[in-house]
């Protein structure tokens, strides 16, 4: 059984059958996404995208994602976070 974020929200945490973080959600168009910790042995990874379209047919389109990876995205999303753009012209 997962767990909500708060009453209202669609985020739903739980677990993958081997016991790994899951994060899901539906996106804008009602896609099923997820934002999965990778059960990569070598280096620590997490899978995000679009688990399954609004059509119910289940797609492979989840990037894999190092942890310099997301670091790097972060910038742009929290800057998305507060102005509604990826980056600000100048900086």
């Amino acid at each position: 059984m997962g767990k909500r974020v708060d009453a209202t929200s669609c985020i739903l945490l739980t677990e993958t059958d081997r016991g790994f973080a899951l994060v899901e959600f539906k996106d804008r168009y009602g896609n099923e996404c997820s934002l999965q910790k990778s059960s990569l042995a070598t280096e620590d990874c997490c899978w995000l995208g679009v688990s399954t379209d609004h059509n119910g047919v289940h797609l492979n389109a989840r990037m894999h994602l190092t942890q310099a990876q997301v670091k790097a995205l972060l910038p742009f999303l929290e800057c998305f976070v507060e102005t509604g753009e990826l980056y600000e012209e100048g900086k």
